[in-house]
């Protein structure tokens, strides 16, 4: 079956994944990887399949109506998963608004832009909005988010994305938009921009800098590694129950402090160092304005109807990503120092 997929924020770090599942996965489909190529988005991260017959990228911003209008007019796409987003917590504390524009007001961009050229024919159409966990709020020290769970966003960046995640669901009801949702806990894995935090201990680590631990360290999370994360999407997008949403989790709890134990004694043994030596690196930090304690993500719903489930463990995937990261320093490097922008911005210049 030939289809014309749409994937906003295609030249991120989830993103980036999905395109590459479905390019390869699909090679009849057309896939169209609509990036504005801010500072966590790259290129680099998609060589090796940019020069497949059925990839094309369009550099454009979710923000502009008028250009998302344009884009959909001309591709004319059958499918939209939609990844765009402002995605730092700390980024959105410093600058709200701007999550508000990309978060709230590009996801509308593209509901309004889908809407205008399917309103006629919703027929084999689909809109899959990728959410966060982090809408539903904090757990205490049992429990697990479910799709029922209410919403309860606690961060500027949790709520832009409950924001987005009730626009989808109303023009679903309104409008009669074909559309599925997922929320997913946190992503690891190859080519994770190095604001968040496994990368960034990474990138610290080889270079001797201090790994900054909020709080305690005890605010535990859900792990989920990102290509099981493409693979759910892929699952979600094809076989979901319109107007449905799914929960993604990797069932893999951690408490901050005791993941950074374990990436340091990783990278000691990856790096031929003593034990200990990566660890010594750990320092505690002022804790973050409104820090949730604990999220996991029960995803025994996408288990039963649609028989996925994680492919490796925290330790396994962890270590597939420290040995990417070790494999790959230039693009690291390139990431960290601002080299690749300048590059790309020369080289793209939009549709």
């Amino acid at each position: 079956m030939n289809k014309k997929i749409l994937i906003t924020g295609g030249a991120g770090f989830i993103g980036s994944h999905v395109v590459r599942e479905f390019v390869v996965k699909y090679p009849n489909y057309q896939i169209i990887n609509l990036d504005a190529l801010t500072y966590a988005g790259n290129l680099e991260n998609l060589k090796d399949i940019e020069d497949r017959p059925n990839y094309t990228f369009v550099k454009a911003d979710i923000t502009d109506q008028a250009a998302m209008n344009a884009v959909f007019k001309q591709y004319q796409p059958d499918g939209v998963i939609h990844l765009a987003a402002e995605s730092h917590v700390d980024r959105s504390i410093a600058d709200p608004t701007a999550f508000v524009m990309t978060n709230v007001i590009g996801t509308v961009n593209l509901l309004n832009a889908a809407h205008a050229i399917w309103k006629d024919n919703f027929g084999g159409k689909r809109f899959h909005h990728v959410s966060t966990d982090e809408v539903f709020g904090a757990l205490g020290e049992s429990g697990f988010f479910t799709e029922d769970t209410k919403y309860d966003p606690h961060s500027p960046y949790s709520a832009s994305k409950a924001s987005s995640d009730h626009f989808v669901r109303a023009y679903h009801d309104t409008y009669g938009l074909p559309i599925v949702l997922t929320n997913c806990s946190n992503n690891y894995g190859p080519n994770h921009f190095p604001e968040k935090l496994i990368p960034l201990c990474i990138h610290n680590i080889l270079h001797d800098k201090p790994l900054p631990v909020y709080g305690d360290g005890k605010y535990t999370r859900d792990w989920l590694f990102v290509i099981d994360h493409a693979k759910a999407i892929d699952l979600v997008f094809h076989e979901g129950k319109d107007g449905d949403s799914y929960n993604v989790g990797g069932f893999n709890e951690w408490q901050n402090i005791d993941l950074i134990k374990e990436l340091c004694r990783q990278m000691d043994v990856k790096l031929g160092r003593e034990q200990g030596t990566a660890a010594s690196l750990i320092t505690f930090v002022k804790d973050r304005p409104g820090h949730d304690l604990r999220y996991a993500i029960d995803a025994s719903k996408i288990n039963a109807e649609l028989g996925w489930s994680p492919s490796v463990t925290f330790e396994q995937g962890l270590s597939l990503t420290i040995d990417w990261f070790l494999s790959n320093q230039e693009w690291l490097d390139h990431v960290t120092t601002g080299d690749y922008q300048h590059y790309y911005n020369n080289q793209y210049h939009g549709a």
